[in-house]
């Protein structure tokens, strides 16, 4: 890795706001996980979404629907672009295995960021962003 500790603790996202799209894209992947079973069923099909929908929108757009509503972004800590299907599935697969995300560094990365070379940032901060194209 090319940025030490400093630098990419003073670009990382907050860490409640991080919590915080968490959280939502769970109560999203919930909700669509009810049309598949009923509550009192659904077992590993949340999870099973979550990392889906990771893997397909931080891969490709390099931000969640709870990220977008929080304006963070998850981009390459390397260069600052979106990390692609590969790394957003295992960046998935780890979150959901949820030991790796509370294995923080001192720039409160996660382990799942560290072995996919990632990083949540304000959108702000991200490359692409300064269209203002944002209603």
């Amino acid at each position: 890795m090319t940025t030490n500790d400093t630098d990419v603790a003073q670009h990382s996202a907050p860490l409640i706001r991080r919590f915080g799209a968490l959280v939502i894209d769970w109560l999203l992947c919930v909700g669509v996980s009810l049309f598949f079973a009923p509550y009192t069923k659904l077992g590993w099909i949340p999870v099973a979404f979550l990392i889906a929908e990771y893997t397909f929108f931080i891969g490709l757009f390099a931000q969640t629907p709870g990220m977008r509503l929080l304006s963070l972004r998850c981009v390459s800590v390397h260069d600052g672009r979106q990390i692609g299907i590969v790394f957003a599935f295992i960046r998935g697969v780890l979150l959901a295995l949820i030991l790796p995300p509370l294995l923080m560094d001192s720039a409160q990365r996660g382990l799942h960021d560290r072995l996919t070379g990632s990083i949540v940032v304000p959108a702000a901060e991200a490359p692409g962003d300064s269209e203002g194209s944002r209603s």
